[in-house]
């Protein structure tokens, strides 16, 4: 078999930024990705799930078939550029300008996919082959409702009989520079609309009325009234917090028909989707006694805690960061979510990827340096997995 060329990471980064794949749309990004997998062998597959303009692509590529099977986990979609007039150029040109790469993507996460491809394609090029398999798993869908993306696509490919053993997800996991934090966890995450109805009247005549605001504010009362838990050694306590409150009420003599209010709840494993489920049902069970209108809820769990303990996975990738950076990486569980939540049920994983202080934000960018870091990061991690 002919070995397969080398692929720099910076133009491949610049390439996949250049395909505006903006949730749920594609752009040509999975494609790009497949024509560099397809030249060194991977077998591809694509998995696209959803109708209309809900319909995600996502894509499962392999080489090799034993076991283990390290597998590299992340996603092409990105969020909306905004503002474009904002940007100090194209956000999906993808050019590089005064030793930094800027375009929507760069930093979340199109410079770790490339940053991964590089890594593998220049072990291949020295004729290096890992004892077991290598694999990626990518979505269109981490920005979006992650409805169509890594949950359905780890079912489908577990239903082909594939086997992921461990995971390495690229999110950008570095707060100022490379090597300072891999994930080995994330909180979950717990949303819920509540609305209070009751019947509209005079504020002088509140027997003709039932005003909905004081149970609701009672109900927000009691939400805010527990302390959640104190932390563990790698979560953080878990944090209610109100972010809206709504009655729309213009006029000052008349009670409300309607109150609503949202609330979020970022836990760790102390806690879990059911668990708040069913404490907030007993606290809206607790509302309605006594109340002649009606309180309903609508609950979204969008993630479950989890936790990856330190073990094989964690100590290469802290092992191959310090060697490349000379800082050896803090394990941690902070910022908000990622696909990583359904990769867990599946295998062991753990998230490291660029600086992430700009992502989604205007000018979004990269240092080139850095991607060239996280290729050595990356060929690192695969050495010594495969050791």
């Amino acid at each position: 078999m002919t070995k397969p060329s080398r692929i720099d990471p910076v133009d491949f980064a610049s390439a996949l930024i250049k395909r505006p794949s903006v949730t749920p749309a594609d752009a040509g990004a999975l494609d790009t990705l497949q024509h560099e997998l397809d030249a060194m062998g991977f077998v591809c597959t694509r998995y696209p799930f959803g109708e209309g303009d809900a319909r995600v692509d996502n894509l499962y590529a392999r080489l090799g078939t034993q076991a283990p099977n390290f597998c590299f986990a992340g996603h092409t979609d990105v969020v909306p550029a905004g503002d474009e007039s904002k940007w100090s150029q194209d956000p999906f040109a993808g050019q590089v300008k005064d030793g930094e790469l800027l375009g929507r993507g760069a930093a979340d996460m199109k410079g770790a996919i490339a940053a991964f491809v590089g890594a593998v394609s220049e072990l291949l090029s020295t004729g290096w082959t890992p004892n077991g398999s290598m694999s990626f798993l990518i979505t269109g869908d981490e920005e979006g409702p992650a409805i169509n993306g890594t949950k359905k696509l780890l079912i489908a490919i577990d239903e082909a009989g594939e086997t992921i053993d461990h995971c390495l997800v690229g999110e950008p996991t570095n707060p100022n520079q490379m090597g300072e934090m891999v994930k080995n966890g994330r909180r979950g995450s717990f949303n819920a609309d509540i609305t209070v109805t009751g019947q509209q009247g005079h504020v002088a005549y509140p027997h003709l009325g039932i005003n909905p605001v004081p149970t609701l504010l009672g109900i927000l009362g009691m939400l805010q009234s527990r302390h959640l838990d104190d932390g563990s050694e790698f979560f953080q306590p878990s944090n209610l917090e109100i972010t809206t409150v709504d009655v729309g009420n213009p006029t000052e003599n008349m009670i409300p028909e309607t109150a609503r209010a949202r609330f979020n709840i970022r836990f760790n494993v102390a806690h879990s989707g059911a668990s708040l489920t069913d404490w907030l049902e007993n606290i809206l069970a607790d509302a309605r006694e006594g109340f002649d209108g009606t309180v309903e809820a609508e609950i979204r769990i969008s993630g479950e805690s989890f936790l990856t303990p330190p073990g094989k996975l964690t100590d290469i990738l802290q092992d191959a960061v310090e060697a490349v950076t000379g800082r050896r990486p803090a394990l941690s569980t902070s910022g908000g979510t990622s696909d990583a939540r359904f990769i867990t049920n599946y295998a062991p994983v753990a998230e490291f990827g660029l600086v992430g202080a700009t992502m989604h934000q205007v000018n979004e960018r990269v240092d080139v340096a850095d991607i060239v870091t996280l290729t050595a990061i990356y060929k690192d991690v695969l050495k010594r997995y495969f050791a």
